[in-house]
């Protein structure tokens, strides 16, 4: 059976289109390589100046390690002087500022944050202060995303493609990983995997990932060996890794928070937060200079292990707890940068402290500690970011290899789920709910899934006998201004359906041909308990205009039609139902808001309330009258219900509400009496 009415597109509307989704692309690869470019920058000028810091300590004055104490703190201070003097959306990872941008501000991120941006991160990172690159290059591609976006006059749904495909593309670029990074936009930052945004985000990704690599050279990039799952009793281990890595990502995540909280007793010196930061972080890397900076070069060495020569365990694990300590005193002093990067480096040094003390002791199969730190990395991340798709997908593009895909699917489930447990909040989150933004996961759960076809199914389907000559089918459609009806055998039992264009299509309406020359056979149906959004999904597959609904426990039953008229009733039934639903939470809310009760309250003498109706009286919003007791006879009021003196009204208020009625049942007219008693109230309605 085939839709009588196809759907015909002019050449014109068709052409329309197609350049429209071609300009979209287009923009989506402008983008990618304009994020691209910006990546390289902060790569290159954050060289520069770790160079400079270099060149002043060996060469202009002998200083060694002793120039930490100033290049650090100057460069926190610098940071934080541009955040608090200029754009204070470029203070911290970065990740949050676009998150927000998203999902309150319609994704509008102001353009002046990408040079901004670059630079204090620079000051941060070149001059040693211990965060990634990462959340500060995904602030600049969702800046650049928005920017082009707004400049192309586009809707607001494709300028919010265009900001993810922009952050996306700064992870793609980072790491040379453009799937990973095409995630890390869906699940971090649009929190959906929504096909229409899907494309703008691969071709931005891609094109960020070949113009990085292309700028900065593959050396630049994070890069790991490839590692195997050697015996299937080592799942034990690297599940137990996955536990360890939930315990380093709930204390990066608790630090950070107290670093942030303790801003707050330099409210008045602002700039006293990043100088003492500055001097604590250089304190720790004057000791451990591992710590500083991105810390991508030493995990690099802890991936492919066999460049660290004999490091001991206990030095690692202490590297992952200074980084712990440091990251949170940099990003919380207000600097630019990440936790990206410092994330992977906790979880690389864990895992790789982890697998050298099991080693000697473990006589199954030979351990190898860079397969540890590749998945303490992934588990680490996941636990921190709750974005598990990303950690999995982002070491599958460094190493370029799936044969650890177990035991990196066990650790990184197991840490996202227990820390999302003890922790609910995610390392991008944090900063949101400081500053009063609540994410809504929302349902991706089309709204067409509640209703149920037997709900909105035509009842009187058209149905003709399987003998009927097709001529007179015809008629009977055209009579009944319908497209299409079932057909039934000699035992009311459905043999197929007939359209219009069945009948056109088999040689027109000849004398001789009958309906059971031209219908469809077997034909696709639905029961009355099937979800409308998966009958429209069969009727698209089709292309058809109709569906015959049979019964639950008999498929040669016809009970019902459904068509696209119905379709269309579901929808708004749908809606409306989702409203209905909306609005009772909002009640339901306010019967239970903190302090909520019944309450009695008395009309007294002379009350500005005797003698007028309930409508006439103006109640304080958080008050609903539930009855009113006059003697022994207890009404149901209306707005029409009288009031007089001595009537007890049970209402149901809160203090404040309770407070406001007993003023106003005490007042003769506009104002309060004094000469009026005070009315007293029972924490529980009398019954009459």
């Amino acid at each position: 059976m085939t839709d009588p009415q196809p759907k015909i597109r002019s050449p014109r509307r068709w052409a329309l289109g197609q350049a429209e989704t071609a300009w979209f692309l287009g923009l989506a690869l402008l983008v990618g390589a304009l994020v691209g470019g910006g990546a390289a920058l902060l790569i290159e000028v954050i060289s520069w100046i770790e160079q400079a810091v270099d060149w002043i300590a060996t060469e202009a004055t002998d200083a060694g390690r002793y120039v930490l104490f100033a290049s650090v703190p100057l460069g926190l201070l610098g940071a934080w002087w541009i955040g608090h003097r200029f754009a204070p959306e470029v203070a911290g990872d970065g990740v949050p500022e676009a998150i927000a941008g998203l999902a309150v501000h319609s994704g509008y991120l102001p353009t002046r944050g990408v040079p901004l941006k670059i630079l204090a991160t620079a000051l941060t990172l070149g001059g040693g202060g211990s965060a990634g690159r990462e959340g500060p290059i995904v602030q600049i591609g969702a800046t650049i995303g928005s920017s082009v976006a707004r400049r192309s006059r586009i809707g607001e749904d494709k300028i919010r493609s265009l900001v993810a495909a922009g952050a996306g593309a700064a992870i793609g670029a980072s790491f040379n990983a453009p799937i990973a990074g095409m995630l890390f936009a869906m699940e971090v930052l649009l929190r959906t995997f929504s096909v229409r945004h899907l494309s703008a985000v691969v071709v931005a990704s891609v094109a960020a990932a070949v113009t990085t690599k292309s700028l900065v050279g593959e050396e630049r990039l994070l890069e790991a060996p490839q590692y195997s799952l050697l015996d299937p009793r080592e799942l034990l281990l690297y599940a137990a890794l996955g536990l360890l890595a939930v315990v380093a990502g709930y204390a990066l995540l608790r630090m950070l928070n107290w670093t942030e909280e303790l801003g707050g007793h330099f409210a008045r010196h602002g700039w006293l937060k990043p100088l003492l930061a500055g001097l604590f972080v250089a304190g720790i890397g004057f000791f451990e200079p591992r710590i500083l900076g991105t810390g991508q070069a030493f995990v690099a060495e802890v991936l492919d292990f066999s460049l660290l020569g004999n490091e001991l365990w206990w030095i690692l694990l202490l590297l992952a707890g200074l980084k712990v300590v440091a990251t949170s005193v940099t990003i919380g002093s207000h600097a630019s940068g990440g936790a990206f990067m410092p994330s992977l480096f906790i979880g690389a040094t864990l895992g790789a402290a982890f697998g050298e003390l099991l080693a000697p002791v473990w006589s199954i199969s030979p351990l190898r500690p860079g397969a540890f730190a590749v998945v303490g990395m992934a588990a680490t991340f996941a636990a921190v970011a709750r974005a598990p798709l990303t950690s999995i997908l982002i070491v599958f593009e460094i190493t370029q290899d799936y044969k650890l895909v177990l035991p990196l699917m066990l650790a990184v489930v197991l840490a996202t789920l227990i820390t999302d447990l003890i922790h609910p909040e995610s390392v991008y989150t944090m900063p949101l709910r400081r500053k009063g933004v609540q994410l809504v996961r929302s349902s991706e759960v089309d709204v067409l899934d509640t209703v149920q076809v037997g709900e909105v199914m035509s009842l009187d389907a058209l149905s003709v006998p399987v003998g009927m000559q097709a001529r007179e089918v015809l008629e009977i459609l055209d009579r009944g201004r319908r497209h299409g009806a079932a057909v039934l055998d000699e035992n009311d039992r459905l043999a197929g359906v007939v359209s219009i264009t069945d009948v056109l299509r088999a040689a027109g309406p000849s004398e001789s041909v009958s309906v059971a020359e031209v219908m469809t056979r077997r034909p696709v149906t639905v029961s009355p308990s099937t979800p409308v959004s998966v009958a429209l999904e069969r009727m698209a597959a089709l292309g058809v205009g109709r569906l015959p609904v049979v019964a639950e426990n008999d498929v040669s039953r016809l009970v019902g039609m459904f068509r696209r008229e119905d379709a269309v009733r579901a929808y708004h039934q749908a809606l409306s139902a989702k409203t209905d639903h909306e609005l009772a939470r909002d009640r339901l809310r306010r019967r239970t808001q903190p302090g909520a009760e019944f309450f009695d309250f008395r009309i007294p003498s002379g009350s500005m309330a005797d003698g007028r109706y309930l409508s006439q009286v103006s109640w304080p919003e958080g008050c609903t009258i539930v009855s009113v007791r006059r003697g022994r006879v207890v009404y149901v009021p209306t707005g029409n219900t009288r009031l007089e003196r001595d009537d007890v009204l049970t209402a149901f208020a809160t203090p404040e509400a309770r407070m406001a009625v007993i003023e106003r049942l005490n007042a003769t007219g506009d104002e309060p009496t004094a000469e009026i008693p005070v009315i007293e109230a029972s924490e529980k309605p009398e019954r009459g």
